[in-house]
């Protein structure tokens, strides 16, 4: 099965507009914006896809000849499981799928603003409110190749992205993300997160809302509002990996370039401070799994970009230890001398830096408190704290 041509859409605010057209043709996949889009002057990928007439192709094939702000809709991890499990199951290998094929399946389930047509397949949220027999289908379908709960967990699925198991669940009107242990996880890694988030807004970071729901079998899950939506509107989102073409799945980036591209798309020293904040956080907090991915921006109905609440905040070792995105070229052991380069790239002074990099000190400094209000086990705690000393001297 290939789809030859999808046409895409774009929601601004409620109004469905028509974006262009993708196709796939002699092995290249071509997209043209739609002339009424043109006029809108939305620039919704603009470094790799400029708003101009005319068919556009990318030399790039990082994601198999797709741009990047469309490859940003594709689920990856747990959903491209899910999906290429159901695709076997229906007699369909999915090596023989086109990212036309996976486009169309994800249709209007994905992440941000845009939507495809044709769909094929398409699913809705599930009122299945039960997280503690979710994640046992989720465990069995990931341990024991339990393919009859994959249609569930598909439907579930809402094309998010990430490695962990996680649904999307509507709760008194709004969408909400949860996480299930993985067979790699810590059992308390629910907690675990939840008292990163708590340590996340003491440090002042920009997060979205959470909470940890309960479990009868384990300490509870990680959950999290959605921001790529407002009420019933869709908000225009892009990582950093779809709009620099940076690959998330090895080390590709330096914070000298997140830093930089947040100034050119925001024009805004007060989003540069919103990424300054976080890299300190992911450095003082030993997130080390701070890919291309897990940067992102929304783009509001006027064309202006902000950054992302902050996502997937959680102890991380990182490939062999280090950062996945490098803190001015060191990414083992960065320093203050580090995070201040990375700072004068976002016209932030030293001073605002040092009072930056001491708000977050303070917050990480108090993880004890945290994991044992989200209730992480003694034996996590312990572990964490040994590794959440300033590696700054």
């Amino acid at each position: 099965m290939t789809v030859k041509k999808l046409q895409v859409h774009f929601i601004r605010g409620e109004k469905k507009i028509l974006l262009g057209t993708l196709a796939f043709r002699q092995r290249k996949i071509l997209f043209e914006y739609a002339p009424e889009f043109i006029e809108t002057k939305l620039e919704i990928s603009p470094f790799k896809l400029p708003l101009k007439r005319g068919i556009q192709e990318t030399e790039d094939f990082l994601f198999d000849g797709l741009f990047g702000v469309f490859n940003d809709s594709l689920p990856d991890g747990w959903g491209r499981l899910l999906l290429d499990r159901k695709l076997m199951t229906l007699g369909i290998h999915p090596e023989t799928l086109s990212p036309l094929d996976r486009l169309s399946y994800v249709g209007q389930r994905g992440m941000g603003a845009l939507t495809y047509e044709p769909e094929i397949g398409g699913a809705t949220f599930s009122n299945h409110a039960d997280l503690d027999k979710i994640a046992e289908e989720a465990r069995q379908f990931e341990e024991n190749d339990e393919d009859r709960f994959v249609d569930d967990l598909l439907a579930m699925n809402g094309s998010s992205a990430g490695a962990r198991p996680k649904v999307l669940i509507p709760i008194n009107g709004e969408d909400w993300l949860i996480k299930f242990r993985s067979s790699v996880d810590p059992k308390d890694i629910g907690p675990i997160e939840y008292a990163y988030h708590l340590m996340a807004e003491k440090a002042f970071l920009k997060v979205s809302q959470a909470k940890l729901f309960p479990s009868r079998k384990g300490p509870g899950y990680f959950g999290t509002k959605r921001f790529d939506r407002l009420g019933k509107k869709r908000v225009h989102m892009h990582t950093m990996s779809g709009l620099l073409h940076a690959d998330y799945r090895l080390p590709s980036l330096d914070y000298e370039t997140v830093m930089k591209a947040t100034a050119f798309l925001t024009k805004d020293f007060g989003e540069c401070e919103k990424q300054f904040r976080a890299m300190v956080f992911n450095v003082l907090s030993h997130n080390r799994d701070d890919h291309a991915k897990n940067f992102s921006f929304l783009m509001d109905e006027q064309n202006n970009w902000k950054v992302a609440p902050a996502y997937d905040l959680t102890f991380s070792s990182g490939p062999a230890g280090e950062h996945c995105t490098m803190v001015a070229g060191e990414g083992k052991n960065p320093k203050k001398s580090h995070l201040l380069k990375v700072a004068k790239l976002g016209s932030l002074t030293e001073k605002r830096a040092l009072e930056i990099v001491d708000e977050v000190a303070t917050a990480t400094s108090k993880w004890e408190s945290f994991a044992k209000e989200a209730g992480v086990s003694k034996t996590s705690l312990i572990l964490i704290q040994k590794s959440l000393q300033s590696l700054l001297t």
